[in-house]
């Protein structure tokens, strides 16, 4: 699976975690919620840390809905952007379309986020 962690520059850089599987989409967002692996000493994450992480997944093939088990303060812009871009990568991978678009919720917002977001790195 590709996981989507932020280098010392505050880019968006891939990471691969090798699972033996392709995995699912919440399965790729709880071990993006773990942060970044030890092996990765560069890479950070711009999302609060929750002992919590398992995500509500509901997917087509043009929009999938996320919510997650942090409030809309806990992540950043550039979080937002880590869990989009982890969300579309695995669509895409699983073979979804690349047009596809990625709603999120959270505990204190749990219907809608801004509105539908694409992968800044992946258009």
């Amino acid at each position: 699976m590709t996981l989507y962690f932020v280098d010392p520059q505050q880019r968006l850089r891939p990471d691969q975690r090798d699972t033996g599987r392709l995995g699912s989409i919440a399965d790729a967002l709880g071990l993006l919620l773990n942060g970044p692996g030890i092996g990765q000493p560069d890479l950070h994450t711009e999302i609060a840390q929750t002992s919590t992480t398992r995500v509500a997944v509901t997917a087509d093939p043009q929009l999938i809905q996320l919510v997650l088990p942090l409030a809309r303060a806990e992540v950043t812009p550039l979080g937002i952007d880590q869990i989009v871009c982890t969300a579309l990568g695995v669509h895409i991978q699983s073979g979804g379309a690349r047009t596809a678009r990625v709603r999120l919720g959270f505990t204190d917002r749990p219907t809608t986020s801004d509105g539908p977001r694409a992968c800044p790195v992946l258009t």
